[in-house]
């Protein structure tokens, strides 16, 4: 499966500004948008830069990649005795 891997600069802003949280790394297939923190690609990538034809979301640069994808975010799940619990949560994307 095809896979576009993108940084949303729209999160890396909001998230300096209004001091949150938000998954920067877009991983893109034909059927989903996977959303995190960090990406680790299991085989032969590309970084494309196509400043005339971005992506539809306006990105100009990208990797694209056939092999898995790991992708990676830190969730805040919230607790009964009202403490939220820090988990990393794990997408794999063959």
């Amino acid at each position: 499966m095809n896979k576009k891997i993108h940084i949303n600069q729209h999160h890396i802003r909001s998230n300096s500004k209004h001091n949150t949280n938000l998954p920067v790394v877009s991983v893109k297939t034909y059927k989903e948008n996977i959303k995190g923190d960090t990406v680790q690609i299991n085989g032969a990538s590309t970084i494309v830069y196509q400043p005339d034809y971005p992506l539809p979301c306006g990105a100009k640069v990208w990797i694209e990649t056939k092999a898995e994808v790991r992708v990676y975010h830190m969730e805040s799940r919230p607790r009964k005795n009202n403490f939220n619990k820090n988990v990393l949560v794990e997408r794999i994307i063959k």
